[in-house]
């Protein structure tokens, strides 16, 4: 179920939101085949690595701000925490009009991804007018030398076929590398990134409007992205979604780490009839006190 408002600011805060209307649409999600990274991956700006208990002392990691919007990144969490987080799309595409599409996000994850293996759980609500069309996200992530961290994970599993919009759940692997020879201005941090995948689901199935407008059935099933630190706590995006090309900026604004990531994606005409922005809002809560 596609959740729509007229109101243009969307993202003033986690637990806030504000709701107008609903529509049903069975077709896969615009919203819900882009925005995995920050809504159905972690919503954490960044693994919240502790420099002191890793492998490496010079180690580097991606940048503090996020590193993409529309796929999963190779690194996922450390530690034991909470995290929730908003995500949208404006305008939809294949319809005339100036609707914005919303999800919202809740979940956990644990582990130490150094020593062994990070597990996150997270429970998406599409419909959230109605607060319906929930679904689940496992994901787990492992560091596996200098900078570099994989994950595999299912999306959207156990999603209400009745209810939901995209096609059926996805599954995915990813890497993501940090260079280690490019320091960033924040201690620890990488300036330049990127991340390789592949993936079903969103990352390889079109949707029906896109199979009647004659763009194909199938994506690429590959996925990837660059990110650059343009200045210290903002990053410049590129990501390929399997299916389309996106440009995003990631921000985190504040010491605390809220993430903030703004985007244009659909750029090349390979699906939907037409480009669109993209939000995502994100805040991890720490469990561990040390």
């Amino acid at each position: 179920m596609i959740f729509k408002t007229n109101i243009w600011a969307l993202i003033c805060c986690v637990a806030t939101i504000i709701c107008l209307s609903t529509q049903a649409a069975y077709s896969q999600n615009q919203f819900e085949k882009e925005l995995t990274q920050k809504i159905d991956n972690f919503l954490a700006p960044a693994p919240q690595i502790n420099r002191q208990t890793t492998p490496t002392q010079n180690e580097l990691y991606p940048s503090d701000a996020p590193g993409g919007i529309l796929i999963p990144s190779g690194f996922g969490g450390y530690g034991t925490y909470l995290f929730g987080g908003i995500g949208a799309t404006y305008p939809e595409v294949y319809l005339n009009n100036n609707k914005t599409d919303l999800i919202t996000s809740v979940g956990a994850c644990v582990g130490n991804p150094a020593k062994a293996v990070n597990f996150a759980a997270s429970l998406n609500m599409t419909d959230v007018h109605k607060f319906r069309d929930f679904s689940g996200n496992f994901i787990i992530s492992r560091i596996l030398f200098a900078g570099t961290s994989i994950s595999a994970g299912a999306l959207q599993v156990f999603a209400n076929v009745k209810q939901s919009d995209a096609s059926g759940s996805t599954y995915f692997l990813a890497v993501t590398h940090a260079i280690q020879t490019i320091k960033s201005l924040t201690p620890g941090c990488s300036r330049l990134s990127y991340t390789i995948g592949i993936g079903s689901g969103r990352f390889y199935e079109k949707s029906p409007k896109d199979i009647a407008a004659g763009r194909g059935k199938h994506g690429t099933a590959v996925f990837g992205s660059i990110s650059y630190e343009l200045i210290q706590h903002v990053n410049v995006n590129a990501e390929w979604t399997g299916m389309n090309l996106g440009i995003s900026a990631g921000v985190r604004p504040f010491p605390v780490p809220l993430s903030l990531a703004v985007g244009v994606a659909n750029l090349t005409r390979y699906t939907n009839d037409r480009a669109n922005m993209v939000f995502s809002l994100g805040y991890p809560l720490s469990l561990n006190r040390r």
